[in-house]
Formats: C-alpha cells, structure tokens, sequence
C-alpha cells in the first residue's frame, strides 16, 4: 500500500516537471481576454436618459440613478457583472468592457460616479 502510494506521487511529480506551468508569467505575457469574457460595466453617460430600468434590474442593488441631477453610481464591488443592466438598458448606453476593473483597497474607492454634462448652447434671438 505505502509503496503504490509513494509510486504514485513520483508519477505526477515527473508529469508535472515535463509540462509547462499552469499560470501565465504576467508582465511579460498578455491576458488574452475572450468575446464572451465579462468584464468591467462602462457607462456612455451622454447616451444614458436615467430611466432607472437598469437599477430596477440589477440583481444586488450596485447601481443608482439619480434622475433630477443626471447622476449614475456604479458600486463595482456589489456588482456581479450578471449583464443584465445591460440587456435591459433602452438606448445602449451600458456595456460590458472585457477588461477587468482595478483592484481597490476601500469601499468607497470600488464606486464609480458619473454625471450628464448640461447640453444647453446659446440659442440668439432674432432681433
């Protein structure tokens, strides 16, 4: 018993020196990432109209729309990059990027802001 066992170890032992490591040497060696990966969710704020579907939608609650100050909070560590923000979203404005977002070492780091620009241009009169 104690010999196949001890036999056993010195196989995968000798396998696993012939192959190549299983992890990818990362500064040296690009992630290659996948259509279908599911990355980090972007937001086209000026697109975006604030319907609030996507917050209605959203499994955990990691979204907020403020639609009388034309704000978008994005909490990405609540977020379990589901996608379906983005399927529900009316203009298109949410996608999922396939780059993961940056480590964080707080809360309030992890939340991701944006605001709508006001579009007003002067408009002369006529005279």
């Amino acid at each position: 018993m104690r010999r196949s066992l001890i036999f056993s170890f010195a196989k995968t032992i000798s396998r696993s020196f012939l192959k190549k490591p299983a992890t990818l040497m990362y500064p040296q060696v690009e992630r290659k990432y996948y259509s279908i990966t599911r990355g980090r969710i972007f937001n086209d704020i000026d697109r975006c109209i604030f319907c609030g579907l996507c917050q209605k939608k959203c499994p955990t609650h990691a979204i907020t729309v403020m639609k009388e100050t034309k704000e978008y909070e994005l909490r990405s560590l609540q977020c379990i990059t589901c996608g379906a923000c983005v399927d529900v979203c009316p203009p298109k404005c949410l996608s999922m990027e396939i780059n993961y977002s940056v480590s964080v070492f707080g809360r309030d780091e992890g939340a991701y802001y944006y605001k709508q620009s006001d579009k007003t241009e002067d408009v002369k009169k006529p005279d």
